[in-house]
């Protein structure tokens, strides 16, 4: 019983960590049809400001739930009105863009502060044990913050100006433009809000992940497949996407390894895929939310 239950601890906090990882790609991809290939270095820049925030003597809570989204936030509206925004409806150079922003946020941060992993992130949590077997107490927290992003998210889209304008915007532009509304500042603030949700993962993963360059890469692979599998509807899609494939993995992990693991999780969104071409939720909501 006590392993059945840290089992199912640990497959919820799978679930909850593909969901943080994947949400702000959910946004810019899933709502803005934009292939943004700097997901993973908008992660890495959350777990980096983390790091430098908590070094200059900063609360860790506030380097992660404030500063490490603000300033990615701030870097992704930068990026999208120097970059992006003259990219619309070019799907393939949007691609290769964000590509070259991508090297060029990884050459950056090796820069300053080399190629080599920086001192990892305490978890501000001990362990939780349940009988002999035992789970950290900050996979839990995970779970928290999952759910309460996804439920913030839910309300700004469904019951605020804000979100009423950017779904319609995001349906119909030309509409949207000809009762008012500036295309241009939806695409803008939408865009921050995806780059500062990745910033908030990235600053959520810190202590979990060793801070490095290099760090979006063992991400940004999960969270496209996440956002894929889940289809149109941004949030009840990646969450149930995030919620079957991260059981497969956590089972998959039990059983064999870790990197069969991995390999399973794959293999389930490939299938799933296969039986359901739009995604989870393309059959059934459309571009719901």
């Amino acid at each position: 019983m006590d392993l059945a239950a840290i089992l199912i601890l640990q497959a919820v906090s799978t679930v909850a960590t593909l969901v943080i990882i994947s949400i702000g790609l959910a946004v810019i991809f899933g709502m803005m049809r934009v292939i943004n290939l700097a997901h993973g270095e908008f992660i890495m820049l959350g777990g980096y400001t983390v790091f430098v925030a908590t070094n200059a003597g900063i609360n860790m809570w506030v380097a992660m739930l404030v500063l490490a989204p603000l300033v990615v936030g701030v870097i992704g509206i930068a990026v999208e009105r120097l970059v992006i925004r003259h990219l619309y409806g070019r799907m393939i150079d949007t691609l290769l863009a964000s590509w070259g922003l991508s090297l060029f946020f990884i050459g950056s941060i090796t820069t300053i502060f080399g190629n080599t992993t920086t001192s990892q992130i305490a978890s501000p949590f001990g362990a939780v044990r349940i009988g002999a077997y035992s789970i950290s107490g900050y996979d839990i927290f995970l779970v928290f913050m999952a759910m309460t992003i996804v439920a913030g998210l839910f309300v700004l889209m469904r019951f605020t100006k804000f979100g009423l304008l950017t779904r319609g915007t995001m349906q119909n532009a030309d509409m949207a433009a000809a009762l008012g509304v500036n295309p241009g500042r939806i695409y803008m603030v939408t865009f921050g809000l995806g780059a500062a949700l990745s910033g908030l993962a990235g600053g959520l993963l810190a202590p979990l992940s060793a801070v490095l360059p290099t760090m979006g890469a063992a991400f940004i692979a999960k969270a496209f497949i996440t956002v894929i599998s889940g289809g149109t509807a941004i949030l009840f899609g990646t969450a149930s996407a995030s919620a079957l494939l991260g059981t497969v993995n956590t089972v998959a992990t039990y059983l064999t390894t870790p990197v069969l693991g991995e390999v399973a999780l794959l293999l389930a969104a490939i299938i799933l895929l296969r039986l359901l071409p739009r995604g989870i939720t393309g059959r059934f909501l459309g571009r719901d939310l």
